[in-house]
């Protein structure tokens, strides 16, 4: 039986979220930025361990506030599907503080607004552009230390323009949303170690 995960992305304008689903998909990267303005879906088919997964991705637009109830939802048409994803990509750049403010922001009005029942679903906060390293604005352990241990979400840092860590993101996405064939594979090193072997593939 395939099962079937729905995954909003999530972020301030810039950050990179085109860029990592583009690279998780068709293994490309532009270094032209052309901002996202309306809300993307993707649909691809995941092999992890033999078995088949489908996702979909649903790319938005930065929004101005997550919609407090359906009514608003579907109003905008850019925020539409938002409220009944089962997990949140929500990504900011390492570079800048406002995009990780942003994120702060959005996963607060995430656990706020809810549907009543679902308040478990998973949030997954996504540094991107480690590439640039060197440009950071707030220590790594800082931001690892407050989303692991304060937030309960998980964290990975990545680079969309090199590749690095798209894949370990995905998986640890899967895990997240109660792949049953995933949980026995706690440590991400575990996960991108498997991937490494072709274990996880896009059709």
């Amino acid at each position: 039986m395939v099962s079937t995960y729905r995954v909003a992305v999530l972020g301030a304008r810039g950050v990179g979220k085109s860029a990592i689903v583009r690279q998780f998909l068709y293994n490309e990267f532009s270094e032209v930025c052309v901002p996202t303005t309306a809300r993307r879906l993707y649909l691809p088919a995941v092999v992890m361990n033999g078995h088949v997964h489908d996702l979909q991705i649903l790319d938005f637009p930065p929004i101005s506030a997550f919609p407090v109830n359906t009514l608003q939802e579907w109003a905008d048409v850019c925020c539409r599907g938002l409220r009944s994803v089962h997990a949140y990509i929500l990504v900011y750049d390492i570079c800048c503080f406002d995009s990780f403010e942003y994120v702060k922001t959005i996963r607060q009005q995430i656990l706020e607004t809810r549907v009543i029942g679902t308040s478990e679903t998973p949030i997954i906060i996504v540094g991107n552009k480690r590439d640039l390293q060197q440009g950071r604005v707030i220590p790594r352990w800082n931001v690892s230390h407050l989303v692991r241990k304060t937030w309960k979400c998980g964290y990975v840092e990545c680079s969309a323009k090199y590749n690095w860590h798209i894949l370990l993101l995905f998986s640890e996405l899967l895990k997240s949303v109660g792949c049953a064939r995933c949980k026995h594979v706690h440590a991400a090193l575990r996960f991108q170690g498997a991937l490494r072997r072709n274990r996880c593939t896009i059709m």
